[in-house]
């Protein structure tokens, strides 16, 4: 069996801009698939965005605008950031509870039914699609719905498997740093495919494999 490992992050607009295809993907091809949650780099090297070149974040906006519009995927700045920091200066607050929230309801999504893939695409569709105040409880609930999910169920999952749930995002993490540092981030087979620029490549590769289903 060939195994795909998706690596994915809430706050990437890049991933945003990948899941539809993704989903797609799994869809379409006779896969082991796994769904691994990482949090954003804010988190995870959080003086990143402080030594940024100034270029950076304009043209990731850009970039991002550009790519929305090639494929045909609404694209919104988040209302709320799901992470809280000083755009100007790139400083990350130490308190993340907004992906705290959506880390440890993917992780159970995941851990719990193997839906992540179809929460991380409900979830995102609010995040990036122009919800205003997604983390409202009614927002939520109607995307673990449109995954198949109760929100409440996810709550008490995260609630009883929350050592289980740190140690597989730590085992995430670690896993994505074999390949790369940044997502989306596709590896099949140990074969890394990094960006939403690289999924035709992906496509590519698996249709030399002979993996479409008929």
């Amino acid at each position: 069996m060939t195994n795909l490992d998706i690596y994915w992050s809430f706050r990437s607009p890049y991933s945003w801009l990948a899941v539809d295809r993704l989903a797609d993907i799994v869809r379409d091809y006779d896969l082991a698939m796994r769904f691994c949650f990482v949090r954003p780099l804010a988190m995870r090297e959080p003086g990143f965005f402080e030594r940024n070149r100034p270029q950076w974040l304009p043209y990731l906006f850009k970039d991002v605008m550009r790519e929305s519009a090639r494929l045909g995927v609404p694209f919104f700045p988040p209302r709320p950031d799901p992470i809280t920091m000083d755009l100007g200066t790139g400083k990350v607050a130490a308190e993340q509870p907004l992906m705290d929230m959506l880390m440890r309801l993917g992780l159970a999504a995941e851990e719990s039914g193997g839906a992540g893939l179809a929460f991380a695409r409900a979830m995102a569709r609010r995040i990036w699609g122009g919800t205003e105040d997604w983390p409202e409880r009614t927002h939520m609930e109607d995307a673990a719905r449109e995954a198949g999910l109760s929100l409440s169920a996810l709550d008490a999952y995260a609630a009883a498997n929350e050592q289980a749930l740190g140690a597989r995002l730590s085992a995430n993490e670690a896993g994505q740093l074999v390949h790369h540092w940044g997502v989306p981030l596709m590896v099949l087979d140990e074969e890394p495919f990094f960006g939403q620029d690289r999924l035709d490549s992906l496509v590519w590769r698996l249709d030399q494999k002979g993996l479409r289903r008929a």
